[in-house]
């Protein structure tokens, strides 16, 4: 075995993982204390989100990625809902959106301005009401815009259209105890769940039938993770009956036995899997740990290959992951994680040395984009599709996004007027608006000039930050 080791070839054997600078870091952010093991922390390449404390309520941080430094205190947050916030999931397709779940028992959908938040956020985009205990998961459909699933204490599994508002798949008999974790397939027409009876299930959504499950998946009982691979098969994490972390692969077609299992050590901190579908390397991240383990997965025995471990000296709180889009190919990096201390959020990029200079595609194979291939609708109706690939050859240039926006069905119809404020307020606006034509034509003329003034202030930045390089050359 050891021999097979050492001969074994990969070309993320030597990745190496490195902090960046003190002052490339987020610093002076009250990092939430919550007991609740998600991972705090939601990255794109646009924004670096972080749940943080806040009293009278819950809230998180938005901070664009270049504001890097000391954070003040005064720094406006998204703090719309009424108890902690427990989870955050920027939406795939719009790196605008974000999702987020509470213990006041509702998901909010968020839409953060361009260039980040000059004044706090209280309203949401959209408030989806569901849940009767708190809701410690959200988790956005990979390929259909606009789908989002989440999860709650009362032990259901919602998946709304968030165009709509509505809640369109309730999962509320599948599972008897707490639900650790969920998670989509590469093309979102599965999902498997870790749950607190040390099973894993395999769901169809849509049909609301378990397809597979496997029944003491670890036999300790502490948390579970449980994601899938790209190639379809789930890989966990958990606990032996001796208290010995463990990872395990398994394959759906047949749960009887793992593919591989591996013990790992005796710590008690949740490992939080994240996983690289390009590269097939999975990170692993415990809770309170101070290293990220990571693993590279292949079809040859054992499956599960150990490949380093990066480890600094302060525990880790929370963890976010960049994806593939967000990171610089001019310098190998292959994952970058957002590291959460008790005061600040600190970047980690992980590399693969290489001495060339040039674009190497066997690093980056075409990899998910903000595309959405799907839209909510056609998805519900029982279509698949796997997500639209992009090249990230001369990097990955963001676009402009489109404002997310809620259609409310027949709102008036299906529930008393009086429940929601928002209601009330939009319905008899959107009667007003649709019977008058003239004021639709002022509000095109309006958005086309704010349109207009949009395109020529983003034009002025792109120079702005032309000159400042400038600048800063010469000063250099």
């Amino acid at each position: 075995d050891t021999m097979r080791r050492v001969v074994r070839q990969s070309k993320f054997r030597h990745v190496f993982g490195q902090a960046v600078k003190n002052d490339q870091c987020y610093d002076d952010i009250r990092v939430s204390r919550v007991t609740w093991d998600s991972s705090f922390c939601a990255v794109n390449p646009r924004f670096v989100a972080i749940i943080v404390d806040a009293s009278g309520g819950g809230a998180f941080l938005v901070l664009p990625l270049h504001k890097t430094g000391r954070i003040d205190k005064s720094y406006p947050t998204v703090c719309g809902h009424t108890g902690p916030v427990l989870d955050i999931d920027w939406c795939p397709h719009n790196d605008q959106v974000i999702a987020s779940g509470s213990e006041d028992c509702t998901v909010m959908v968020w839409q953060i301005p361009e260039n980040g938040l000059t004044l706090s956020l209280t309203e949401p985009v959209v408030v989806l009401e569901g849940h009767s205990k708190r809701v410690g998961i959200v988790a956005w459909h990979p390929t259909a815009r606009n789908v989002l699933l989440s999860a709650g204490c009362d032990n259901a599994i919602i998946i709304w259209n968030v165009g709509t508002g509505e809640a369109l798949i309730n999962l509320d008999d599948m599972h008897v105890d707490m639900i650790y974790n969920v998670s989509w397939n590469r093309n979102g027409s599965l999902i498997c769940t870790a749950s607190k009876d040390k099973k894993v299930r395999v769901i169809d959504p849509r049909k609301q039938e378990i397809v597979a499950e496997k029944e003491k998946t670890h036999e300790g009982a502490r948390p579970m993770r449980a994601i899938f691979l790209a190639d379809g098969n789930i890989f966990t994490t958990g606990f032996s009956r001796m208290s010995e972390r463990q990872l395990a692969l398994w394959n759906p077609k047949n749960m009887e036995e793992p593919i591989a299992l591996h013990e790992m050590d005796t710590s008690n901190g949740v490992l939080l899997p994240f996983y690289d579908p390009d590269t097939n390397i999975i990170y692993l991240c415990g809770k309170g740990d101070s290293s990220i383990r990571y693993f590279e997965i292949t079809d040859e025995s054992p499956y599960v290959h150990y490949l380093n471990t990066f480890s600094s000296k302060e525990p880790q709180r929370g963890m976010g992951f960049m994806p593939k889009r967000g990171l610089d190919v001019n310098k190998c990096e292959i994952a970058r994680f957002f590291k959460l201390h008790e005061r600040k959020c600190e970047p980690i990029i992980m590399t693969v040395p290489r001495k060339s200079d040039l674009f190497q595609d066997d690093l980056y194979p075409d990899t998910a984009g903000p595309e959405a291939a799907l839209e909510a609708e056609e998805w519900f109706e029982g279509k698949n599709a796997d997500p639209i690939l992009i090249s990230l050859k001369h990097g990955y240039i963001p676009g402009k996004n489109r404002d997310l926006k809620v259609v409310k069905k027949n709102i008036l119809d299906n529930k008393p007027a009086a429940n929601k404020k928002s209601d009330l307020i939009n319905a008899p606006k959107k009667a007003a608006d649709a019977s008058n034509p003239q004021n639709e034509a002022k509000l095109d003329e309006i958005l086309k000039e704010l349109k207009c003034i949009k395109e020529s202030i983003s034009s002025q930045e792109e120079r702005i930050a032309k000159l400042e390089q400038q600048m800063a050359k010469i000063a250099d």
